[in-house]
């Protein structure tokens, strides 16, 4: 007697995806780890043309096909076309991962609007124009899909100085939920990932160790790797998380369970022992 199989076990694993900001950090090691799964990757970039390159030496080296396109989220909305564009390189999307941010570091209160709204627009703004491109290319195809945002740790908490940044991902969440919603019958998933402090370009920890960095306000005791985010990522995009939408996957050391200013500014380990 046979069983029939899982809807998960029927979908056919992804075989191209589009990785936004995968010159560096965290949607570099997307990438790669796409790549070891077999699976084709367009990756994007803002200013660093040379990490895009290497990028795709790795996905390559891989075994994977890559395709390699300029991402300026500053000019909206015409830059999203480069969804489309690396979709008809690679012959389709399976997967988005919206990587590509920026941030900002002072009061709210002394923000002029072009800080804010550059903020905005790059994190919030652009995330969903490419979500609306990719989940397009998917609907046409009719084999599904995923899309996967990149959040932060500050979709669900606040941190001083970063009210763009905070409001954008928390933006980015909302938006996941209702792309969650809408695209359901599509056979599209839409889940978040939530970092915490990860050692990467953006955090100012390019090619660190992260278990050289101690950190007693966060209960592992360190920041991520950017390989432990897209390992999250990555099990999103395969169809054994077939049946998982809507969700936000927080990945920071147990940041959230103390708050992040505390993570930041607890300097000792007395906080264990009450």
């Amino acid at each position: 007697m046979t069983t029939a199989p899982l809807p998960h076990e029927r979908a056919g694993a992804p075989q191209c995806a589009i990785v936004t900001g995968s010159d560096s950090g965290i949607g570099k090691a997307v990438a790669v780890a796409f790549a070891g799964g077999g699976v084709d990757v367009g990756i994007t970039y803002h200013e660093d043309a040379e990490g895009a390159e290497r990028t795709a030496r790795e996905v390559r080296d891989a075994g994977a096909r890559a395709a390699v396109r300029r991402l300026d989220l500053t000019d909206l909305p015409g830059s999203a076309s480069v969804v489309d564009e690396l979709a008809d390189e690679l012959g389709g999307v399976d997967v988005l991962v919206n990587c590509a941010g920026t941030g900002s570091a002072e009061p709210a209160l002394d923000m002029s609007f072009d800080t804010w709204r550059g903020v905005l627009s790059v994190d919030l703004d652009g995330a969903f124009l490419c979500c609306q491109k990719a989940a397009k290319r998917m609907i046409a195809a009719g084999r599904g899909g995923r899309i996967i945002n990149i959040t932060s740790v500050h979709e669900h908490l606040p941190l001083v100085g970063s009210a763009p940044y905070c409001a954008a991902k928390a933006g980015l969440g909302g938006l996941t939920k209702v792309l969650a919603l809408e695209l359901a019958e599509h056979d599209i998933t839409v889940n978040s990932v939530a970092p915490g402090e990860i050692s990467t370009p953006m955090t100012g920890q390019e090619d660190v160790d992260p278990r050289t960095q101690p950190r007693p306000g966060v209960p592992l005791g360190r920041p991520g790797h950017a390989r432990e985010v897209a390992a999250v990522v990555a099990f999103l995009a395969t169809p054994a998380a077939g049946y998982v939408t809507g969700a936000s996957f927080v990945v920071d050391g147990g940041m959230v369970l103390m708050g992040p200013q505390a993570s930041r500014e607890v300097s000792d380990n007395t906080w264990r022992h009450p």
